[in-house]
């Protein structure tokens, strides 16, 4: 794949970045290099090497949901700014009424 500055113009577009000209340059001779070091790993022997799946064999050791130290309603509102006895009392952040101009 050749990294010419169209294509660098369109991965700039998709990307909505503002990319001043040394920086377009720049950002070629790295895509270059990278892609060159891609590029690298298909010469490696990989003949007999089975796909890696996942990079440990260690299983996932889960415990049971257990419900402990729980707090009564009164001591989780104690240190609440508002309340109304019941819940805590949040400002509202969403609108759900669409404006309409």
């Amino acid at each position: 794949m050749k990294v010419d500055k169209a294509l660098i113009s369109k991965l700039e577009k998709l990307s909505r970045l503002k990319l001043a000209p040394e920086e377009q340059e720049s950002i070629q001779k790295d895509l270059t290099n990278i892609l060159g070091m891609v590029e690298k790993l298909n010469e490696v022997d990989t003949e007999g090497v089975e796909p890696l799946i996942h990079i440990s064999e260690e299983i996932n050791v889960l415990r049971e949901d257990e419900v402990k130290h729980q707090l009564s309603r009164e001591d989780a509102l104690s240190n609440a700014p508002q309340t109304d006895g019941t819940y805590f009392l949040v400002p509202k952040v969403i609108d759900l009424k669409k404006n309409k101009e």
